[in-house]
Order: structure tokens, then C-alpha cells, then sequence
């Protein structure tokens, strides 16, 4: 009956006045009466506790703990009556560390951590189990919890739901500071976030507080922008943060809502910064639904309130960008920050085989598939039977694009590369590039087609991916050097025999490789049984070993010098050679030279096909290898040693049943009965390259829709393409060439 009463008027059983309640139960809870505590029925788990157990010195107590459906209390003892020391109040917000090895080696103890508004209990018991216990009770009662919601979040709801009645907005934005701009700090965020969490955890190597924290440092560094000379590295900052503190992206957003409403003086390029920076942050990150409604009528308010404006403008570009607008891969560029603070787009520039290239404007949320149909539309090469694709590349890699990749987050990486890597070699770039070459016989020899192909034929020439004889490599040589320069002259300029003939056929030449220096090291007399050795191998045992490994290193070296001088005599005689070949060249045009390139590449039975390094091959019938090349053709997949002609198995894709990547670096293929393993490093490109075969070869029969939409999955995935008669493989985002 008593509990019933309790219920119904908990008045009744105040012993207290509200002024003793600690101000972390202000307008929460009604502190309950100092009943025996073994007879409240509310209380959920209760146990003696350490509050601290680090520093020797601290004499270490023990506190008895109380958990309720309310609150953590702990008092200084167990039996009735005894004070209360401390109260944390628990809401959806609070949460729980559970107990670490980490911290059991250093103290012996094991911790749980609970975070409340106020305040953070560090616990600690001998006994895992019971830890485990009462972590487990403390995050149950926190679940139990209804969400709290902060006054910004109630007052955009009561917006949203009187958005078509302009005097109660107005009135609600004059009655409540807290939607309206202010030079005045902010202690609390607008939003509401965990009083602890495992982002803060998981970011704290970057130097990130919790996130709490984060967003008040966030509003001081969005009121920075008011005065700043430079606002760029602030608005790159915020971008940063937003990037890897997730929650914070709606925060800032409201902030920004925030100190552009009822500004005092709206049209000073002060108070433009906060628009800049809201234009950087439509075009990078993408708010919640409740956010974005609300985003999106402060926009259109201030389109009626200052019509044909600064920030007229402004809102119309954000409003555009928001309908446009994916999650980014990187942080805005220096260079997009300040095209975008001015609403302008970027200029990029795409390179194509030869020294070609295309300027083309883009935007934050230009695609790789766009740049490429625009570039096909510039080149001519929209009725081209063969796909095209955008690689991102330097002078020693390259790696096909994505065709949904945002083209701002390359040029964005490409920066910070090359800021990281300021050697020239290490230079980025974009290259419109063929990728599957489907039908080499239908391009034209008048065509810029026909020249990608002879430039990237050169391309695997130099690798050394064209299996050929040294005689057929110093001819093709020899026609590169025609078709780029002409007719051999003393005065023309020769570029550099890497940049024509494949480098390890140069070192083939050597007859006598490099051989390993004898041993000199003396020999010494084993150790007496039982009597230890003080001076290994003798007493002058180190004198020697020193004067040996002296010599060893001065041969090494000499070895070095000559084998250089060796590799520079082998190329001087190659050049040599090319060189003589180039003079009976003379007279053929760039079209011959090319013609007759190409001709003696088609040679090889590979010949349009990409070619991949694998380490190692197994297949189910118990064949394996080592060192092998993978080739993706337009037909088939063969597998060839690496330099010769002949493939030693080849898998029309008829035949194939199901392919995909199996773990971290093993590719698998299934091709009848048989189970094909290749490690190796590009799995993704392999992936990527047959699944685009696959897409033509369906486009090709009629079958498919125009574009063939494939989700991009991650590169380590379990599981295979099982092929139904027209192969649809579904399991990596095809490169950037139109499907």
C-alpha cells in the first residue's frame, strides 16, 4: 500500500527541499527519502566499489554503490541512513567504458567508466565478472532512457511545424536567442551527443576531445572567421573535423543556421564568411532529414528577406548543391575553397595518350563518367566500339578511376601528394586512357583512336609486357623514334633509351651476372667443453672480421662500378643499333611509322589484352607456378610466363562459372571443373576490368540497359560472380568508361 501511495504522490515522501538535491537532479528526478536502502525496491544492483586505485601513496577506499532506475549513487557505507557522497544522474546521453586488459596489468583492478553531464565515475573491483555485472546494469538502465532533446532541437520542430505561418516563426526567432546570431561564446551544443562515446576513443590519436567538446571548439572557430585575414585553413579545419567526427556535421550546420539568422549587419563580407563556409560544407557533407528541412527553410527565408543579394545568391547555390551533394572521400582542396567561396567551378586538366590534353570546368560533384563523355564528346570518339575510362597516374603507376568517383577528391589527393612528395617523378595527373579493347580492327588508321592505341602499345613495350625478340624491340624502337621526331637528323634531340626499349632486356645482355664474394672469415677452433669462450673466434677474431667485411664492401662497390659501366656500354650499343635502324627509316610518315608499329605488336596472340603480375598461381588439378603474367583480353583470360609469347592456359569466358576476390590478395577463378588461386596485389583492377568485359559483352548482345548499374563493394569481399549464360557480375563499381 505504502508503494502504491509512493507512486501516485511522491510528494508525500519529500524529507528534503529541493535546494539539497545536488544541481545535476534539478528538474529530473524528486531525491527519494533516506529509507533503509535494502528496502527500496527500485534499487537494481548495489556492491562496495573502488573510486580510485591509482598512486601508492592515496590510501584506497571502498564506497558502497547504489544503482537505481534513476541514478549512481554511492554513500560512505553500507548500513542505513549512512551520507550520500555523490549522485550521477542517468540519461540516454550517459555511457560506459567496459572494463580493459589494459587497464588490469597496470593496477591489478578491473575499471567500468560511466559518463554523465557533470560528472565521470572511474570504478574498480577486483572480480571481472562483477565489473562485467555491473557495466552491463548501468548501460541497461541507460537504454531504458527516452531521448533527450535540447531546446534548438524542440524549437526546430515547432519551426517545422508552423513553417507556413511567417509571424509565429518571427516570433519564435525574436522570444528565443538561441536561433539568432551571437558574438557571445556557447557552452553546450546545439544538438545533443553522448557525454563520452568510442568516436572520441576512436579519433583521440588525432587530437580530438570528445565530441561534445569538439562542437564548442567548432562555434569558436566559426566566430574566428568574422576577422580572420585568410579564412580558408579555419574553413579547411572545420571541413576536417566534420569529416572524421561524423555527429558533428548536423552540429555544424545548425551553428551555421544559427549565425546567419537576425544578423546585425547581414551584407559585411564579415558575415559572408558563415555563408562561404555553409556553401563548403553543401558541397562536401550531407545533413540528417530533420537538419536538412530545417536548412533548407532558412534558405528560402532569406531569399524573401533580402531578395537579389550576396546571400540571395548564396542560398540558391547551396539550395542547388544540397540536391547534388554525396558524402566526400577528402576535404575540399585549397583550391575548391576558393572556387567555391566565389561559386565557381574548377578547371581540370585530363591528359590522353601522347602530350594531349583537355581543359574541362568541374564542379565539387563532377563524376569520372562525366569527364569521360565529355571527353569522348571533345575527342570525336562517341562512336567508338572499345570503352574508354579515366586513370589517375605518375611516372611509375597508374590505377583506372571509378566511374562514380568524384573527380574533386582525386585532385584533392593528388595535392596532398604531392605536397608530401614534391619530387617531379612524383607528379599526379589525370589521363583518359583506352581501357577495353574490344574491336582493334574497326579502328580507323586516320583516327586519334588509333593513336591511343600506338601511344599505350608503347606503353607495355617499354614495361616490358609485349613478349617479342631483341631484333623486333630495336625495331619497334626505331619507329617510335620516326614517329615521333621524323627522319633521323645529327640535330635532333634523342630522348632516352628507358623511354624506347624495355630496360631488362638491357640487363640480359649480360653475360656475367654479379657473384657473391668469397668467404675470407678464418677459421677458428671450437670452444673447450665447459669452459666459456670470452672472445669468439679467437682474440683477434674482431680485427679480423673487421678487416674482412672492409674488403668485402670495397669489391662490392668495385663489382657495382663495373657492372654500371657494363650497363652503360650494353645501352650505348643498343642505341647504337636502334639508331642505325631509325636511319633506314627515312621517308616514312607518322601514319607508316605507326602502321608498321602496331603491325609488328598485333604479332603476339595477346596482343589488347591488360596484363597483371601474379606472385603465385595454383589450380585444383594440382598445377602451380610462380611469377606469372594474368591476362584480361576482350575473349578470354590466359596465363603466360612472364616474357614469353605463348600462354600456357587460356579461358574463353564461355567457360567461366563464377570469379571473385577471396581474401586479402588471393584472386579466384572458376572455369569448368577447375579452381584457379592467383595472389596477387591488384585484385581490384582485375576485378574491375573483367567485370567491364562482362558489361560489353552484354551491351554487345542486346541484352542490357544503357547503363549497367554495378555497386561498389570493398576490395577484400568473400564471395564470387556466379555466371548465368549472359554474364551481369555485380560485385565491384566498374572505372569510369560509359556503360
Amino acid at each position: 500500500m505504502a508503494g502504491k501511495l509512493k507512486r501516485e504522490n511522491p510528494g508525500a515522501y519529500i524529507k528534503h527541499s529541493l535546494s539539497e538535491v545536488p544541481d545535476e537532479m534539478k528538474s529530473l528526478i524528486i531525491e527519494k527519502s533516506k529509507m533503509g536502502l535494502e528496502e527500496d525496491p527500485e534499487l537494481l544492483v548495489k556492491g562496495w566499489l573502488f573510486r580510485e586505485v591509482r598512486g601508492s601513496w592515496i590510501k584506497q577506499r571502498c564506497y558502497w554503490f547504489v544503482l537505481s532506475q534513476d541514478s549512481l549513487d554511492y554513500y560512505s557505507s553500507s548500513e542505513r541512513g549512512a551520507r550520500r557522497l555523490g549522485t550521477l544522474v542517468l540519461t540516454n546521453l550517459c555511457s560506459v567504458i567496459w572494463p580493459d586488459k589494459q587497464t588490469f596489468k597496470e593496477t591489478g583492478y578491473w575499471s567500468i567508466t560511466v559518463y554523465g553531464r557533470k560528472h565521470c565515475y572511474r570504478l574498480y573491483t577486483k572480480h571481472f565478472n562483477e565489473a562485467v555485472h555491473w557495466a552491463c546494469a548501468v548501460q541497461k538502465v541507460i537504454d531504458t532512457k527516452a531521448p533527450v532533446e535540447t531546446p534548438t532541437q524542440l524549437l526546430i520542430r515547432d519551426i517545422e511545424e508552423n513553417k507556413f505561418n511567417p509571424e509565429v516563426v518571427d516570433n519564435m526567432y525574436q522570444h528565443n536567442p538561441i536561433l539568432k546570431h551571437t558574438q557571445s561564446p556557447l557552452y553546450a551544443p546545439l544538438l545533443p551527443f553522448p557525454y563520452s562515446s568510442l568516436e572520441h576513443t576512436y579519433h583521440s590519436g588525432k587530437g580530438y576531445a570528445t565530441v561534445r567538446e569538439e562542437a564548442v571548439k567548432l562555434f569558436n572557430c566559426l566566430q574566428q572567421l568574422e576577422c580572420a585575414r585568410d579564412p580558408v585553413p579555419l574553413i579547411q579545419g572545420v571541413l576536417q573535423t566534420c569529416l572524421d567526427l561524423r555527429p558533428l556535421r548536423d552540429e555544424v550546420y545548425c551553428q551555421l543556421v544559427k549565425q546567419t539568422s537576425c544578423t546585425p549587419q547581414p551584407h559585411t563580407a564579415a558575415h559572408l564568411r558563415y555563408w562561404q563556409l555553409l556553401t563548403c560544407m553543401s558541397c562536401t557533407f550531407q545533413p540528417g532529414p530533420a537538419v536538412l528541412k530545417y536548412l533548407r527553410f532558412h534558405l528560402k527565408r532569406i531569399q524573401s528577406q533580402f531578395p537579389e543579394s550576396e546571400m540571395d545568391n548564396y542560398a540558391s547555390f547551396i539550395g542547388e548543391a544540397l540536391e547534388k551533394t554525396r558524402c566526400r572521400e577528402c576535404v575540399p582542396s585549397w583550391e575548391e575553397i576558393q572556387v567555391l567561396m566565389g561559386r565557381q567551378e574548377m578547371l581540370c586538366t585530363v591528359h590522353y595518350p601522347g602530350p594531349g590534353s583537355c581543359q574541362l570546368h568541374i564542379s565539387s560533384h563532377t563524376t569520372a563518367n562525366e569527364v569521360v563523355r565529355r571527353m569522348l564528346e571533345k575527342l570525336g570518339l562517341k562512336e567508338s566500339r572499345n570503352t574508354f575510362s579515366l586513370f589517375e597516374q605518375n611516372a611509375h603507376w597508374e590505377r583506372a578511376v571509378g566511374g562514380s568517383t568524384i573527380i574533386a577528391d582525386i585532385l584533392t589527393r593528388f595535392e596532398n601528394l604531392s605536397a608530401k612528395e614534391p619530387d617531379s617523378d612524383s607528379q599526379w595527373r589525370l589521363c583518359f586512357k583506352l581501357y577495353c579493347l574490344l574491336d582493334a580492327d574497326a579502328i580507323s588508321v586516320d583516327s586519334i583512336e588509333y593513336l591511343f592505341l600506338f601511344e599505350q602499345c608503347h606503353e607495355m613495350v617499354v614495361r616490358g609486357q609485349l613478349p617479342a625478340c631483341e631484333e623486333d624491340l630495336q625495331t619497334l624502337a626505331a619507329l617510335r623514334l620516326q614517329s615521333v621526331i621524323g627522319d633521323f637528323s645529327t640535330h635532333s634531340p634523342c630522348p632516352p633509351l628507358d623511354e624506347l626499349f624495355p630496360g631488362h632486356m638491357v640487363e640480359a645482355r649480360l653475360l656475367m651476372p654479379p657473384c657473391a664474394p668469397p668467404a675470407l672469415l678464418p677459421a677458428t677452433q671450437p670452444p673447450v667443453q665447459g669452459c666459456p669462450q670470452r672472445f669468439p673466434g679467437g682474440l683477434l677474431g674482431g680485427t679480423l672480421w673487421n678487416h674482412t667485411a672492409t674488403a668485402a664492401h670495397k669489391q662490392k662497390v668495385e663489382q657495382d662500378l663495373r657492372l654500371r659501366s657494363r650497363l652503360k656500354e650494353e645501352a650505348a650499343a643498343i642505341m647504337s643499333t636502334i639508331v642505325e635502324c631509325w636511319k633506314g627509316l627515312a621517308g616514312y610518315s607518322r601514319r607508316d611509322s605507326m602502321t608498321a608499329y602496331l603491325t609488328i605488336a598485333r604479332q603476339w596472340s595477346g596482343f589488347g589484352c591488360t596484363l597483371y603480375e601474379v606472385d603465385f598461381y595454383i589450380s585444383s588439378t594440382g598445377s602451380f607456378s610462380q611469377k606469372l603474367w594474368l591476362g584480361v583480353a576482350a575473349t578470354c583470360v590466359s596465363l603466360y610466363r612472364q616474357g614469353e609469347a605463348e600462354a600456357l592456359e587460356s579461358f574463353p569466358y564461355g567457360q567461366i562459372c563464377s570469379y571473385g576476390v577471396s581474401d586479402s590478395n588471393t584472386f579466384k577463378i572458376t572455369a569448368g571443373d577447375r579452381d584457379l588461386l592467383f595472389e596477387t596485389t591488384k585484385l581490384t583492377e582485375i576485378m574491375q576490368l573483367m567485370n567491364a568485359y562482362f558489361s560489353a559483352i552484354r551491351r554487345q548482345r542486346g541484352r542490357g540497359d544503357d547503363v549497367v548499374s554495378i555497386t561498389e563493394g570493398t576490395a577484400i569481399e568473400v564471395g564470387f560472380h556466379h555466371l548465368p549464360p549472359t554474364p551481369t557480375p555485380t560485385l565491384l563499381q566498374l572505372p569510369s568508361h560509359p556503360v
